[in-house]
């Protein structure tokens, strides 16, 4: 007759000793616990694999982390894929690789691969990743990212939503959905759920930069440039700001090396650029004037407008705003940002240029009839002509110290 094993109970465990040779003590169905010469316990199960009967070793754990009744469990179920002919020992390394897997495809785990990927400068790096680890991650960085829906990260922009950051939760759902493209091209996920949220976020509050955009109040600005007594530097930016309406950070960053006055040109790299490309800025003969004048005092510098604290930093960003409020600009009438809004407003409606030679000036993303995005070169001979035709039109208005608007309509192209 086969032996009986009596079942064993958690007296028998906790009191069994360690000896010199590694000991058994055996629950029945090939399952017992093995005391190690060091004191440890391990749960284990002998069975034979289907199909080659070969003898495995199943471990279930360690007691007491283990209770005697969770290894039975534990045993319980590994004997039920057994009987449906399933090896417990390779299930298991499948379940481990598949978990590895689902943890290498995890949303935080690519959000932060997308992250490395990026060249932004290192404020707004600093800003997304913080977005992204205090809104997002918490929430859904550790689910794989091929599992995650369209409630998902509505659930996150929800609660974004509720502390009242509107804006905020448009735009980390954008950097979401750029997260989900990148994990599409590089094999993760089928599809990108965060596009189904449209019409779901709330709406934002419309805000606009203030801006200047009629003709007698713009001749008053440009003379209040001309006559503010403070910082040359400073002076000299808020001059240029409105002949080249760049953006705020990329006229006070420019530099040197990047301006050549004898072709009248000065060249943005792309990494200062808010879309990473590279831009070309035509500088009218007004312009040129600026920079000239300004190269005695810091042209022997790295940027062509420094800071008052640091000649090694550039002008601050604030700057431009301040000297516009000491001039008695408030922010409701403009800012540094509004000579943009001003040069886009008048262009088209005083000047008629075409539309899409504004915005590709403005280095907004334009594209071609055929679709092409259109390259730093683009229309260039057009683009310079537009830029002296805008310079030209600048001196008129600050020449016009009436009420009555002088027109001044040259001939588009």
């Amino acid at each position: 007759m086969p032996r009986t094993v009596a079942p064993l109970t958690d007296t028998a465990i906790r009191k069994a000793k360690p000896g010199s040779k590694p000991a058994k003590l055996r629950d029945g169905g090939g399952l017992y616990i093995l005391i190690n010469t060091d004191g440890s316990r391990w749960w284990r199960w002998d069975y034979r694999r289907p199909v080659t009967s070969k003898r495995n070793t199943l471990s279930l754990g360690t007691y007491p982390e283990v209770s005697l009744a969770d290894a039975r469990n534990r045993h319980a179920e590994a004997r039920r894929q057994l009987a449906a002919g399933i090896d417990p020992g390779e299930h298991r390394k499948a379940e481990k690789v598949a978990g590895v897997e689902r943890a290498a495809n995890s949303f935080e785990v690519v959000a932060r691969e997308w992250l490395g990927k990026q060249t932004w400068v290192e404020k707004y790096r600093v800003k997304i990743i913080a977005w992204m680890a205090n809104d997002v991650f918490p929430h859904i960085g550790g689910r794989p990212i091929a599992e995650l829906t369209a409630p998902d990260f509505l659930r996150v922009a929800r609660r974004i939503e509720d502390r009242g950051a509107i804006e905020s939760a448009h735009r980390i759902m954008q950097n979401c959905g750029q997260v989900m493209r990148y994990a599409i091209a590089t094999g993760r996920p089928n599809r990108n759920p965060v596009a189904d949220l449209r019409g779901a976020l709330a709406s934002p509050v419309e805000r606009h930069h203030a801006a200047i955009t009629d003709p007698r109040q713009l001749g008053g600005l440009l003379r209040a440039i001309d006559d503010y007594s403070g910082d040359a530097t400073t002076r000299a930016a808020m001059r240029l700001a409105p002949l080249v309406f760049v953006r705020p950070g990329e006229l006070r960053q420019a530099e040197w090396s990047e301006i050549d006055l004898d072709k009248a040109e000065w060249n943005i790299p792309a990494h200062k650029m808010k879309m990473r490309e590279p831009h070309l800025v035509p500088l009218s003969s007004q312009a040129v004037e600026i920079i000239r004048d300004l190269q005695p005092l810091t042209g022997h510098r790295q940027f062509v407008f420094p800071g008052g604290r640091s000649p090694k930093r550039p002008l601050s960003d604030n700057a431009i705003t301040a000297a516009l409020r000491r001039m008695g600009f408030d922010k409701h009438t403009m800012t540094a940002h509004g000579f943009r809004a001003t040069a886009r407003t008048l262009l088209d409606e005083e000047l008629s240029w075409r539309p899409d030679l504004i915005e590709h000036q403005l280095a907004h993303a334009v594209r071609d009839p055929n679709g092409r995005a259109y390259n730093r070169t683009s229309h260039l001979p057009e683009r310079k002509r537009m830029m002296q035709a805008w310079a030209d039109y600048l001196d008129a208005r600050k020449a016009d110290a009436g009420n009555v608007v002088v027109p001044f309509k040259p001939k588009a192209a």
